[in-house]
Parts: C-alpha cells; sequence; structure tokens
C-alpha cells in the first residue's frame, strides 16, 4: 500500500499532515507514505522515518489559487506530483487537505474517471443524532450543475462504498427531495427517481427530506452538487452555532452552570465529537481511477490520521477495482 500525501495542503501544514501521519503509521505499519513538500519543513515533525519517502518541492497550490490554471501552471506543486504519482502507478491513492477546486481538478485530468463515469461526485459520510453508523452523502459540490444520469451513477457509487468500504448490508438509497412523494421535486428529481427506481442493484427507498437526515433515514443521500454543498454547509454551522450556543449559556449561568458543564463534560465532549464529521473521514471524489481523499483545510493530527484508515479500507477492500469492473461489464451510460 503506497500512499502519496500533499504534505503542504491545509491550514496548519506541515505540522498536522505529518503528525497524523506519524500517528496512522503505528496503526498502519504496512503502509508505504510519500510525503510531497519541502523537505526541510516535513522533517521537522517525522519521528519515525521508517516506510517514509519525501519528495522534495518548494512549490504548493495555496488556498486562493484558481483551481484549473494551479493545476496546468504549476507542475511541480505538492499536489500535482502527488497525483503525477498515482496515475503513473508509483501510489495507490492521494491525500489533500489543500485547494478543494485544485484537489478535484487534478483528480478529473491527472487520475482520471472511470470509464462510463460521466461526472465523479465528492462524497463525505456525515455523522446521524442517535446511534447509528452515518450516512454518505453525494455530490458534495464537484459539479455545479448535474443530469439525471448523474444522480444514477452517484446512487451506485454511494452504495459500492457504503457497503464495500463501511461494510452495511443491502445499504438504503434516498434521494434527497422536497417531499417524499414520487411526483414531488424538479424535473431533475423526477427523472432521478424513475431511474433509481428501476436500477436493481441498488436498495432505493425513495425521495427523503432534509429535515430527516441526521435520523438515518438513508445510509446513501443522493443529490446535485450545488444542494448537497449547501445542505452540508448547513449541517456544518448549525453543529458549530449549537456548540456556541451551548457554551454561551454554560458561560452566563455564573458557577451553577459550570459546576453543571464539569459533571457533564465527557457527554458534552461526546455530543462534540458526533456532530464533528471530519470524524469519518475525508471526502473522496468518488469515480475515479484510484482513492482521491479531501479532509477539512483546518484538520488536525487526529483526522488526518482517520482518514488515512479510511485509505487503508478502500484499499484493502479494492473498491475502487470493483467499480471498474461494474461499470465496464454493466451498461451504465
Amino acid at each position: 500500500m503506497k500512499i502519496a500525501v500533499d504534505a503542504m495542503g491545509g491550514d496548519f501544514a506541515p505540522k498536522a499532515i505529518v503528525e497524523g501521519v506519524m500517528l496512522a503509521k503505528q496503526k498502519h505499519p504496512e503502509i508505504e507514505f510519500q510525503l510531497y513538500g519541502k523537505e526541510d519543513a516535513i522533517r521537522e515533525f517525522i519521528t519515525d522515518e521508517k516506510n517514509i519517502t519525501i519528495i522534495h518541492t518548494d512549490e504548493k497550490i495555496n488556498s486562493d489559487d484558481e483551481p484549473v490554471k494551479a493545476i496546468r501552471r504549476k507542475k511541480t506543486a505538492s499536489m500535482v506530483l502527488a497525483a503525477q504519482a498515482v496515475k503513473e502507478g508509483k501510489a495507490d491513492a492521494i491525500f489533500s487537505a489543500g485547494n478543494t477546486g485544485a484537489l478535484l481538478a487534478a483528480g478529473l485530468f491527472i487520475v482520471g474517471r472511470i470509464k462510463k463515469v460521466e461526472r465523479p461526485g465528492l462524497m463525505s459520510t456525515l455523522p446521524v443524532l442517535g446511534e447509528g453508523p452515518g450516512f454518505d452523502m453525494l455530490d458534495l459540490g464537484a459539479n455545479a450543475e448535474n443530469k439525471p444520469e448523474h444522480l444514477h451513477q452517484y446512487a451506485i457509487l454511494g452504495s459500492f462504498y457504503a457497503k464495500h468500504v463501511r461494510k452495511i448490508t443491502n445499504p438504503r438509497v434516498g434521494l434527497l427531495n422536497n417531499g417524499t412523494e414520487e411526483t414531488k421535486g424538479s424535473e431533475l428529481t423526477k427523472e432521478a427517481y424513475k431511474l433509481l427506481n428501476a436500477e436493481e442493484s441498488i436498495n432505493f427507498v425513495g425521495n427523503v427530506e432534509a429535515r430527516d437526515l441526521l435520523d438515518g433515514v438513508a445510509d446513501v443521500v443522493v443529490t446535485d452538487g450545488f444542494t448537497g454543498n449547501a445542505v452540508l454547509k448547513t449541517i456544518e454551522g448549525t453543529a458549530l452555532g449549537l456548540m456556541t450556543l451551548l457554551k454561551g449559556s454554560i458561560t452566563d449561568a455564573g458557577t451553577k452552570g459550570k459546576l453543571g458543564a464539569l459533571m457533564l463534560k465527557d457527554t458534552l465532549y461526546s455530543l462534540k465529537d458526533k456532530l464533528d464529521y471530519s470524524s469519518h473521514g475525508g471526502a473522496v471524489l468518488f469515480g475515479l481511477k484510484a482513492p482521491v481523499i479531501k479532509t477539512h483545510g483546518s484538520t488536525g493530527p487526529e483526522a488526518v490520521a482517520t482518514t488515512i484508515d479510511q485509505i487503508a479500507t478502500m484499499l484493502d477492500t479494492n473498491v475502487v477495482g470493483q467499480l471498474v469492473q461494474f461499470f465496464e461489464t454493466e451498461d451504465h451510460q
């Protein structure tokens, strides 16, 4: 197993990225890590050089760079070199906490799409409020506009991931809509509904509403990229807002409130962890010839290690290889 890591991507790179790799090495001694970036800066945080290779470059893609131009012009950027390693078979997957648009462009233009997959989708595993493994949702913003055929493919992609990586037997696939009735929605969702309902390879449970997502109404939720990105940011913003309100209420309550918070400290931390979708791993640009994984720019070492767990599972289960076989042997154009 070889993972190409963009060590210079993210708000706290390379420190958070390299420290996360060091954590992951303890659990995954079988993985070889290729760290792309400024060697001196990377080496400062390496505590064990076994299975670590540093590929030096001074060039990196910044958060405010225009994605496609950056990929084409910055040929020796850490992200570009990591993606090139995957394309050339020198690495099995690429991981970055850097510029999301640039990583999407690198995935599409360098790593490449699986044959017959028209629009790879950005997918994350999001938490549910009660007991349960969470749900996979795509597209979360790789595409601003989609056709019904794209949503049809997202359902297949998401179902494959839930089944093979998250080990959910017969995952329930829902189509995000403004009502549960078959006749509800836009022309896009109405046509997508017909395609999903006729697809025998998935367990389609019909339309689902946004208000029910965190109740675990489906294991895979399919939508267009614009809507998915808006829903993701709404969930993230609501979670952050709730924690801020809770913290403010405790502070305003004076000594009694602080004593109560101290007694509930473990419960409050558990709630925070449950609302943090980064604890489930990174976002996958799914539908490409190899795993391309993006984690939040402000991610810390623990989240990096969790994302590496996720990549290891994807490689162990050969989920991408199974997808390639599925789309090459079935008519899913």
